[in-house]
């Protein structure tokens, strides 16, 4: 029986609260997901607290949805939620003996080649602001990708690897941490994970892009599912060819992405689609509570 389409009911919350008075602030907000092949928003919206004086929306160069905000009152707290209902579809678990050889997607200087969305596919394939190749990074993906292997059973070979290889530790990497060093580290986060991953694949030619979202915890058999429990999540998308698209793979749990992923923002790394970024003028120091809560809905899944 093929896997069913599921539909999700998502509630993302952040509080800041500052020991000090807060006099201006301007925030970015990527936490609104967009119709992509694979899923579809039916309703999105953000609520913020207190109410901003300014707000604008944009959709930025990837296709995400920008939400943009000024405060010009004194506070001491903010609070952003941010509601949507998607539904995401089953991607398209190709056997490996359908997938074309990983040799044959390696671009070539000058191509254009457009994805299923119509956004360009070898931009991907080129440095990011944090993601630069590297003969290391290709040095450790050839183990995966040596020659004629098909780009399904290669890239899931390295999304294996990784994490195997790789030591999932909290305290061994902040956000800012360069690739380069939790390669070196050999730890790290999901977006650690993702960005090595980024580099190896585009250091052997393959386009390959950032993804941010979320993924549905299932609670042990007897337990309740707690509210507010769920994660940002990131993941990677290389592409597989014109007739598979983007397929997306997680290295931090060594699989292939279901529709227990739910994908909200694409970019070339973690700078494009950070889910909350802004400056502040006063506010001193800092306390914040971040709780995502991902629902499927009645009926669906």
């Amino acid at each position: 029986m093929p896997a069913a389409s599921i539909r999700y009911r998502i509630t993302h919350r952040t509080h800041y609260r500052y020991s000090d008075s807060v006099a201006v602030c301007q925030n970015q907000l990527r936490m609104q997901p967009s119709t992509r092949p694979g899923v579809t928003c039916h309703h999105s919206g953000i609520a913020i607290s207190p109410a901003p004086k300014t707000v604008t929306e944009h959709t930025d160069y990837f296709g995400n949805c920008v939400y943009s905000f000024a405060i010009e009152t004194l506070h001491k707290e903010l609070t952003a939620v941010a509601t949507s209902e998607v539904t995401v579809d089953p991607p398209s678990l190709a056997s490996v003996s359908d997938a074309i050889s990983w040799n044959t997607i390696v671009g070539e200087p000058g191509q254009i080649r457009l994805s299923r969305s119509g956004r360009y596919v070898d931009e991907f394939c080129f440095d990011s602001p944090r993601v630069q190749k590297d003969t290391k990074y290709a040095d450790y993906a050839r183990v995966s990708f040596s020659e004629g292997r098909g780009i399904v059973e290669a890239t899931l070979d390295l999304t294996k690897r990784i994490y195997h290889d790789f030591r999932y530790d909290t305290c061994a990497t902040q956000v800012n941490t360069p690739t380069a060093d939790a390669f070196a580290l050999r730890a790290g986060v999901c977006q650690d994970f993702a960005h090595i991953q980024i580099a190896c694949l585009r250091s052997i030619g393959l386009p390959a892009r950032y993804v941010s979202g979320y993924l549905r915890t299932i609670p042990p058999p007897g337990e309740v599912r707690k509210i507010g429990a769920d994660e940002s999540h990131a993941w990677i998308s290389v592409y597989c060819g014109s007739d598979l698209d983007w397929i997306d793979f997680d290295p931090t749990n060594a699989c292939q992405c279901t529709t227990d992923h739910i994908p909200i923002c694409i970019g070339r790394d973690y700078g494009d689609v950070s889910p909350m970024r802004g400056v502040i003028l006063g506010g001193g120091q800092t306390a914040l509570k971040v709780s995502v809560d991902v629902e499927p809905v009645q009926g669906s899944g």
